[in-house]
């Protein structure tokens, strides 16, 4: 068999940005979860590649600064990797000791790596066992809505995380597209036309900040 045989076979497919999220049951830091627990929230699911590790425990610090945000905008938090939860609960416990930071979501033992290879977080060519920087966000609906991946060496950009969580839910909400580092209380895009009258129409539009027929902005 050749090599490329082989690689066909042991390819994963991945989740992509519409789909169903994958669904799960595992054991965390805060006991058993399931990804139908979270129906009716939306959930970033985020993986990191190992505990007590430098960057990792600085992600899990930036991922608690902004849990509180999140949580207003009905957004939860849960991490996974694939060391054991009595690795993930002394890891958590020594974060509040040396930073005084309290970790309140819960983490994945995913030791089985059952949940990373249902959503491809483990990239063989930078890692055979760790699990990537992956973040996915997962709708109130349970659909994908957002697939970010960092490599090992590079931490997130929670900010941007946040960000991005705000504008998926301004689009869901009010049925409008976002423009580059759109941020809340910027213009958003008014959909383009779909018709040659449209067109014609929004260049008329006086309710509306009109750079030509298809870029336009408006306040909400």
């Amino acid at each position: 068999m050749s090599q490329v045989d082989t690689q066909a076979q042991t390819a994963v497919s991945l989740p992509r940005i519409g789909d169903d999220a994958p669904q799960f049951e595992v054991n965390t830091t805060q006991g058993p979860v399931s990804l139908s627990d979270y129906k009716g929230k939306w959930l970033l699911l985020f993986s990191h590649p190992a505990d007590f590790t430098p960057v990792c425990t600085t992600e899990l610090i930036g991922f608690q600064n902004i849990y509180p945000r999140l949580k207003e905008k009905n957004t939860e938090l849960l991490g996974l990797s694939v060391d054991s939860v009595q690795s993930h609960i002394a890891w958590v416990r020594n974060i509040e000791e040396k930073s005084g930071v309290r970790i309140e979501y819960p983490i994945i033992a995913d030791s089985s790596r059952q949940v990373a290879t249902q959503y491809g977080m483990i990239h063989p060519n930078e890692s055979q066992t760790e699990t990537n920087r992956a973040v996915f966000v997962i709708d109130d609906q349970q659909k994908i809505r957002a697939i970010i991946y960092y490599p090992l060496t590079t931490g997130r950009n929670l900010d941007e995380i946040e960000r991005l969580v705000t504008a998926l839910q301004t689009t869901t909400n009010e049925q409008v597209p976002t423009p580059a580092d759109w941020t809340p209380g910027d213009q958003v895009v008014v959909p383009p036309p779909k018709t040659q009258q449209e067109a014609e129409e929004r260049l008329k539009d006086e309710s509306i900040d009109i750079t030509d027929w298809y870029l336009s902005k408006k306040n909400l």
